[in-house]
């Protein structure tokens, strides 16, 4: 059976295809009598326009991009079920670029993305991430980025974020109130502006509760490598003066911990108490329950995916200032516990 298209629909009526196109798309150019003509044939022979073609010619992909850090840790998992949510509703597909915490990779990808193979990029940055010219150069060819929870300061466009120095202070005060007085803060960059917000919550909790605060231990770990993290957790807990408490700032550390403290065989929350930035959905199933700093990761996909819209649909930057802020949760578990 022929394929029905624009060129068939043209033929039989004998019109120019521009006059057919602009017929049903209901363009003001053509006559009424014109457009029920092409109406009706095109219901007679089933026509059914070419989505593909029609956003080409309108140079729209109607496809945007995800850059992540990686995908193990069920924060990104639940921010992209997030912006799918958006995406589907709004007849979008979605592709994932991972970066795995590498800077060239994310530099890579930002150039393969130059060629308008997307509309808009949502961007959360790699670990390594201090320079930004490959997210200015996408901003002046016109390609709207909108940042989530790890974000360039810098650049001026939407960021969506969470409260990461009032739940770091929150995290850290739970502990002090929890008894614990030597408190390891755990990250795995400075570079992020999440990690030292975090930082800097934990350092004020400290200061306001006028514990003095050891730099050693405030621990860089590695952004790659798991093992080394747990060498790393090992030797902290192997201290003379070992700390009663850990604040890891990823949840990846903290199960680091939890298998440190197995090796060790350190009891928690009895030898040293555990809290962690964390969407893990077996915290809760942990053993001990891991006590978390729960982001609203789902929100803060659904959020920024929303906002790329806006700026897609209205072809306005207007939004590049704005800076949506969301909550994070402390849940006490065991871990914790007195």
């Amino acid at each position: 059976m022929a394929t029905v298209d624009l060129k068939r629909l043209a033929k039989e009526l004998g019109l120019a295809v521009s006059t057919v196109s602009r017929a049903l798309r209901d363009s003001y150019e053509i006559s009424a009598e014109t457009k029920e003509r092409v109406f009706e044939l095109a219901r007679k022979l089933n026509y059914q326009p070419n989505p593909y073609a029609s956003s080409l010619r309108k140079h729209k992909s109607r496809t945007i991009a995800v850059v992540i850090p990686e995908i193990a840790n069920n924060f990104f998992a639940l921010a992209i079920n997030g912006i799918e949510s958006i995406a589907q509703e709004k007849g979008y597909h979605v592709l994932i670029y991972l970066t795995h915490e590498q800077y060239e990779k994310e530099v890579a990808i930002t150039r393969h993305l130059q060629s308008g193979r997307v509309d808009g990029i949502l961007v959360s940055l790699s670990g390594e991430t201090t320079n930004y010219d490959h997210l200015v150069d996408l901003k002046q060819k016109g390609i709207p980025i909108v940042f989530f929870d790890r974000i360039a300061e810098s650049i001026n466009s939407p960021k969506v974020i969470t409260n990461d120095y009032e739940s770091g202070y929150k995290a850290a005060e739970h502990l002090i109130q929890s008894g614990c007085r030597r408190i390891a803060y755990l990250s795995i960059s400075n570079n992020l502006s999440i990690s030292n917000k975090r930082m800097q919550g934990y350092l004020e909790a400290l200061e306001d509760h006028r514990i003095k605060h050891d730099p050693k231990l405030a621990i860089q770990c590695s952004i790659h490598d798991n093992e080394e993290n747990y060498k790393t957790v090992i030797a902290l807990l192997k201290r003379k003066n070992r700390p009663d408490a850990i604040f890891a700032s990823v949840e990846r550390l903290a199960i680091a911990s939890y298998h440190a403290c197995e090796e060790l065989n350190l009891s928690i929350p009895g030898d040293i108490r555990i809290i962690s930035f964390s969407n893990l959905e077996t915290a809760a199933l942990l053993n001990p329950s891991l006590t978390t700093i729960t982001q609203p990761a789902f929100e803060i996909g659904k959020e920024a995916a929303s906002i790329l819209f806006k700026i897609l649909e209205k072809k306005s930057m207007t939004f590049s200032e704005e800076r949506i802020i969301l909550n994070s949760k402390l849940i006490v578990r065991k871990s914790t516990a007195q």
